[in-house]
Order: C-alpha cells, then structure tokens, then sequence
C-alpha cells in the first residue's frame, strides 16, 4: 500500500508533460480511474441521490404529520361523542337521583301513616279490650256479690226463720197474690 501511495506522490514516476504515454501500472491507474468516477457520481449524483433521501423522508413526516392530524381529529371526535354521552348520562343520573328520592320520600310518608294507622287501630284493640275485661270482671265483682249476699240472706233466714214466721210469710205472700188475682178479674 505504502509504494501506491508513493506513486501518488512522487513526481517522477509521472511522465513528463510534453509527452503522452499510458500507464501500465494497473494499480496506480485504476485507483485514479476509481476517484475519478467516484469524483463525477459524487459531483453529480449527489444531488438526486440526497434530493431523493430528502424527497422520501419529507414524504414520510408529511404522512406521519397526515395520520397524527386524523388521528387527532378521530381523538377529537370521540372525545365530544364522550362528553355527549357524559352528560347524557349525568342528565340521567340525576332523574333518577331526584325520582329515587322523590319515591323515598313518598314510601316514607305511606309507611308513617300506615304505621300510624296500625297504632291507632291497635290502641283502640286495647281500648275495647280494657273495657270487656273491665266489664267482665265487674260482672265477676256483682256475682260475686250478689252469691255473698244471697248467702248471707239464706244464712240469716235459716237463724232467724221459725216455724211461726214461716207460716206467716206463707200467708202473707198468698194474701199478695190473692189481691193480684182479684185486680187482673
């Protein structure tokens, strides 16, 4: 490598100006004929060759901006059909939110006055119950009364009842009913 470079630089191994001849060394030569070729496609493909790198990569981030800009009108879209829908649903929630309450309030107020109801009719129940236990037992009380009475009364007829007051107990009661029969004819 070091004798091609050598060639490159060293002056006498170049022929003269004035006169014209070829080069038989291949190496030399074919490394001049490279970078000239290589010169000239440099020289004038680098224009096309970066314009089309240049070209394709303005195309893909014009088709990236492109699709990110749909995709951002897409976001948009769905957004306000979500907020739509949001309020729809807020809207709805709230309804039944003040018809549940509403129908709370309505239940409240049929279960206080039908307990109030049951109340009064289980205090009248116990009204009417006291009273029929209370006439009962003064129905009790009476007989009661009445059989001590009566039993007192026997007792004290049977002491005090002679053969003579019978009889005229007897004969007094006929007298009575003797007047009965008399008034009825």
């Amino acid at each position: 490598m070091k004798n091609v470079t050598d060639s490159f630089v060293s002056l006498d191994y170049w022929p003269s100006a004035g006169s014209f001849g070829f080069n038989t060394n291949i190496l030399a030569t074919n490394l001049i004929n490279l970078s000239v070729v290589i010169g000239v496609l440099i020289f004038f493909g680098k224009g096309v060759f970066v314009r089309d790198l240049l070209d394709n990569r303005k195309q893909r981030i014009l088709n990236a901006i492109r699709n990110s800009e749909e995709l951002r009108g897409g976001a948009v879209e769905q957004l306000e059909n979500a907020r739509a829908r949001l309020g729809k649903v807020q809207t709805e929630a709230d309804e039944f939110r003040i018809n549940g309450y509403c129908e709370i309030e309505r239940e409240k107020v049929n279960l206080i006055n039908s307990t109030y109801k049951t109340l009064e009719q289980l205090e009248n129940y116990k009204n009417e119950t006291i009273k029929f236990e209370q006439q009962r037992v003064i129905n009790q009380v009476r007989q009661r009364i009445f059989q001590q009475a009566l039993q007192g009364a026997l007792g004290s007829l049977t002491s005090r009842l002679n053969n003579e007051l019978h009889l005229r107990t007897i004969k007094a009661n006929i007298g009575i009913l003797g007047g009965m029969n008399k008034k009825t004819d």
